[in-house]
């Protein structure tokens, strides 16, 4: 089984592969440069297992939530690159991806995701860990830190920037719930290998065309008056 992920949801910019339970990966902090750095990732990825685009059986890609433009780009160059190589797509959420690598590195089974949406907003998600691989309870949301829901059970591992950009009101607020904060990781090809090797046997990878973002919040950009609006 040979499979090419890649994601550019958020500050960070990463490709990943696995083949035959070996993983390559690379991954980089660059806020404004995705389109520049991850197709050369991309070659490296795949030159460093031996591989062609055409020797994977399928594409992986983060499809969000998180920066726009970045799931954009994301989604794009995975779209382009299976239909180059007639290959399938499987789409995977970023906060799954998250939690995914609270559960590698830090052995987390239970694990609350925030990522920082901004407009005073997390992507919130609850992950609880089945089988080597963590589920989603409930739904993934964009909420005010605030509206957060609070789980009513303590030993709870917290992820993402949204945790140290809203401190106040999530660190503060679930303090007793958690054991412990990672407010620095970003998503990650390399951890969503598993997620995605999942998806391939569960039958989810599906026509490149079939990709689509994930952006949680249905409106993308406020108007003038909408943003006067809510700060008086």
């Amino acid at each position: 089984m040979k499979l090419l992920a890649l994601d550019t949801s958020t500050e960070a910019c990463s490709a990943a592969v696995y083949a035959d339970g070996t993983t390559f990966c690379e991954f980089e902090l660059t806020s404004r440069a995705h389109t520049h750095k991850i197709l050369p990732m991309v070659e490296s990825v795949l030159a460093a297992a031996g591989l062609r685009l055409a020797d994977v059986d399928a594409l992986a890609v983060g499809c969000g939530p998180g920066a726009f433009t970045g799931i954009r780009i994301g989604v794009g160059v995975a779209q382009g690159l299976a239909m180059a190589a007639d290959k399938p797509v499987i789409t995977l959420s970023t906060l799954a991806a998250l939690a995914q690598q609270a559960y590698v590195q830090r052995g987390a089974t239970q694990v609350l995701v925030a990522l920082d949406a901004r407009m005073g907003e997390v992507y919130w998600g609850q992950y609880a860990l089945q089988d080597g691989l963590m589920q989603l309870q409930g739904v993934e949301q964009v909420c005010a830190p605030a509206d957060a829901p609070l789980p009513e059970t303590a030993g709870w591992f917290a992820i993402g920037h949204g945790w140290s950009a809203y401190p106040e009101a999530l660190q503060a607020r679930f303090g007793d719930k958690l054991s412990g904060v990672d407010a620095e990781s970003l998503p990650a090809a390399e951890f969503m290998l598993p997620l995605a090797l999942a998806g391939w046997q569960a039958g989810r990878a599906a026509a490149p065309e079939a990709a689509q973002p994930v952006y949680l919040r249905n409106k993308i950009a406020l108007t003038t008056q909408e943003r006067l609006a809510a700060k008086s």
